[in-house]
């Protein structure tokens, strides 16, 4: 485990490193970009390479040639993403998933204990209790039952992370930080009891579960803003999966600290950068340049590089990076790579775009 994580600055994003790599990027690359944490998924990791590959490496962090600090998630919103889509791929009970792998079609069970053990064996820094995700269109009442199984299930996480602490004899330095996540659908009131109920129980952290905008895409302020109102004001604040600038900026406006997402690199893959306005300048405190409305937002813009227009456009992608491949690249160059769909192409624009959200971060400290 990395003790980083305890001097870790706030607020700080993490890139999605799914399947114990970011698509395209050695590590060094992303160290360069002024990414400090990475996610990694506990589920995907668990069907592949599987666990006795990654035991046998001495953990995900040698495994993949990762020093900084690693999150896991739980696997839960994979799975239950799986079988809320296509009940034939699984079911849900108190007791935990049954689900058949995507791959290969294979019967695997998930519960509490079982998330918590396969996060020990990967080894990370940073840990996440199996929670019940229900989509926010479900019912009051399914999404009232979905909290129940999820604070039932923190504590069985909590029960596991002890014995877990207890049979590897680990020192309390080395302790890896545990996290409950919050359920409650796009109900402010349900949102906050959740919450109350984890804090009872009680973990270095706690994340908003689920999504944060509702069927219409309206931005979920006042349920984001109810879980943190019980919050221990010492508790890592984390909003899983919450990604585009915009919400990111809406989100630490009101408190939240921690984030992860796929859209730096799933973006850039497909030719869309993300580049400030203005670079030099600090956002205004709380962004008031940020017109309502979701993917609308004046403190920044985004670039599609498959526009012909870039074709000619020989300046560089970033002529105030960090990184020497983005000062001396052209974008009519980035341009031809996206055209013959050369790999070098989603690289350079997954770089930008990570160094785009490290910079963002900075300037929300």
């Amino acid at each position: 485990m990395n003790k980083g994580i305890r001097s870790i600055k706030l607020p700080f994003f993490m890139p999605d490193a799914t399947r114990a790599l970011v698509k395209f990027l050695s590590v060094d690359e992303v160290k360069e970009a002024g990414i400090g944490a990475l996610v990694v998924n506990t589920l995907h990791l668990y069907l592949e390479p599987g666990m006795k590959v990654i035991k046998k490496a001495g953990g995900v962090h040698k495994f993949m040639d990762w020093d900084g600090p690693l999150l896991s998630d739980s696997g839960g919103y994979q799975v239950f993403s799986l079988i809320h889509k296509n009940p034939k791929m699984g079911k849900i009970d108190d007791k935990g998933a049954v689900f058949k792998s995507p791959s290969d079609g294979s019967t695997h069970v998930l519960t509490p204990e079982k998330s918590i053990q396969i996060q020990f064996d990967l080894g990370v820094d940073m840990m996440v209790c199996l929670d019940d995700c229900p989509p926010n269109e479900f019912s009051r009442e399914q999404i009232e039952s979905a909290i129940e199984r999820t604070v039932k299930w923190a504590e069985r996480c909590k029960a596991e992370f002890a014995k877990q602490i207890k049979k590897r004899g680990m020192k309390k330095a080395d302790w890896p930080l545990l996290f409950a996540v919050v359920q409650g659908g796009q109900y402010p009131e349900l949102r906050e009891e959740c919450a109350k109920r984890l804090v009872e129980i009680g973990f270095d952290g706690y994340g908003f579960g689920g999504r944060h905008f509702d069927k219409d895409g309206v931005f979920l302020e006042d349920a984001l803003k109810a879980v943190l109102r019980p919050l221990p004001e010492d508790a890592l604040k984390f909003a899983l999966g919450i990604g585009s600038p915009e919400d990111i900026v809406r989100c630490r406006k009101i408190g939240w600290e921690m984030f992860d997402c796929v859209m730096p690199t799933r973006e850039g893959r497909h030719g869309k950068l993300f580049c400030f306005k203005n670079k030099n300048s600090p956002l205004k405190e709380g962004c008031p340049e940020i017109v309502e409305g979701r993917g609308v937002s004046g403190f920044y813009r985004t670039v599609n590089i498959g526009n012909s227009r870039f074709a000619t456009d020989f300046s560089p992608i970033n002529p105030k990076s960090k990184m020497r491949l983005l000062r001396r690249h052209t974008m009519a160059y980035l341009h031809h790579l996206f055209k013959i769909n050369d790999p070098l192409g989603a690289r350079l624009a997954s770089l930008n775009n990570l160094e785009f959200y490290s910079d963002l971060m900075k300037k929300l400290k």
